[in-house]
Order: structure tokens, then sequence, then C-alpha cells
């Protein structure tokens, strides 16, 4: 992996592979991109951004550009792959270094991790995606959101899991006691420490926005901040250690974990 990863500009390698390799059938086929696209049912411009990798290219425009390139399948082959594409295209790169992650520190401000989230709370938030997603693609990543949580329990030695939670997220309409419950319960875990940070104690530091630090099994430390627009993975020395000490700072703002645990449970006992 390169030092520093933009992944709104970086979109999955299986967009741009099979993007590249309709470029090269068409070519060969000497067929012009506006013929592709006429022939799909897509304007020239699409067709040009799915080549380019930038927008992930149909099983449509595959099955058709298979026909008219004569490739015998081996254009229509690559849907396979991209219907795995479970994951929005910024966040690709880092879910694929969470599963290989033997540490994982997450600070997170406006909504209650992903890896702590029941399947009610990250419906409410999948489904009210904007722009609206197809039913298909909101299910297809609740389910991803629900796997990713294997992390918790399914890994032998276990995964070191530690989160810092600002209160807003506690707060937010979505969270309702059957969240904040769930959060109780996994907050019990051996290898889990849930934090809360409560408003009185937010220092500047905090109010900058979400971010995750990971180690992989091969020592690589990697930081990861996720905006409205634009994500950014970086394995950068300088930019992790900025990081880590801005999640040190706010750790020790934050709730001890047996103090988080009664913060949350008396959220619940209010009317």
């Amino acid at each position: 992996m390169s030092g520093q990863y933009n992944v709104n500009s970086q979109p999955p390698v299986a967009w741009r592979y099979s993007g590249n390799q309709m470029k090269r059938w068409r070519t060969k086929a000497d067929i012009t991109r506006e013929e592709l696209a006429a022939a799909s049912n897509y304007s020239p411009d699409t067709i040009k951004s799915m080549e380019q990798g930038v927008r992930m290219p149909t099983p449509r425009v595959l099955d058709v550009a298979d026909e008219l390139c004569r490739a015998e399948g081996m254009l229509s082959a690559a849907k396979e792959y991209l219907h795995r594409e479970k994951f929005p295209a910024r966040a690709q790169d880092f879910m694929e270094r969470e599963k290989e992650a033997i540490s994982l520190w997450w600070y997170e401000v406006t909504y209650i991790p992903g890896l702590l989230q029941t399947k009610g709370y990250a419906r409410s938030l999948i489904e009210n995606h904007v722009p609206p997603l197809d039913e298909e693609t909101v299910e297809k990543r609740i389910a991803a959101r629900m796997g990713r949580q294997a992390i918790l329990t399914g890994r032998k030695p276990p995964v070191g899991l530690s989160f810092v939670v600002y209160e807003a997220a506690l707060r937010s309409p979505q969270a309702d006691a059957e969240q904040l419950l769930h959060l109780l319960e996994v907050s019990r875990l051996r290898n889990v420490v849930v934090q809360v940070l409560p408003f009185e104690r937010a220092i500047p530091a905090a109010l900058m926005g979400s971010m995750v630090l990971l180690e992989t099994h091969d020592h690589e430390r990697f930081a990861f901040t996720e905006g409205p627009f634009v994500s950014e993975l970086s394995a950068d020395p300088e930019l992790v250690s900025r990081a880590s000490e801005r999640l040190s700072m706010i750790r020790t703002q934050a709730l001890s974990s047996a103090e988080s645990a009664r913060f949350i449970e008396r959220m619940v006992d209010q009317p």
C-alpha cells in the first residue's frame, strides 16, 4: 500500500480494472464509445466514466460490450466481482484494513460507531442516505455492516477495540433504548472498551471530526478520517502520530469505562 490514500479519488480496484478492460476490448473491436453508449442506452459521458473506473460498470453495459466486442464472456464475467462491492467506494480501503486489524481505536462525534450499531440503528441511517439508495443497495450495506461486527468476538486472538463516543451521538433520535442497551452489552466484552465524552468535557480537538486508528498484523498503523464528501486513509507516520496524539487528548477527557456505563444506564432509565 502507498503511504497515503484519498479514498474519494480512488474508486474500487474492481471498477477500475473492469472499466479498463471494457475500453481495451472496445478499442480492439473498433467500436466507438458512442456506439457502445447507444447500444446499452447510456450517454457517451457515462460510458467514459465507467471506462475510467469513476463509476461502476453496470451488468447491462458489460453484457452489451461483451456481445459487441465479441469478448466471449470475458467482460460479462466481471459482474460477479462488481456485485461483491458492499461498501461505499470511499470507505472500501479502510474496510480491507479493518479485516486485518489487531487493534483499533475509534472516536465518533455524530454517530454510534458502525461496529457498535444495532441493525435498526444502521437501517435508519442507510435508508435516509442522500441521495437515496435503491432497496437492494440498502439491504447489502446493512448486511455488510452487521457482518463487520464479527471483529468483536470472532477473532482469535481477540482484537483490542477501544471506542470513545461523544454525547451528541448518544442523544440523536436514532439512538433509541435498544441501541443504548446494545452499547452496554458490547462494553462488557473483555476486549472492548467504550467511553463517553460528555458535552461539558469536550475540548477543541474533540470537535474536529471522527477518526479511527488501527494496527494490522504486519504492524502497519493507519489513520482514517471520514467526512460527508471526502475520506482519507493514511499510513504516513507523521499523520498517524498527529491523529494518535489527538485521540489520546480526547481519551483523557472521556469518562472511564465504568463511569461511561453508568452514564448510558442513566440515559436508558430517563423517561
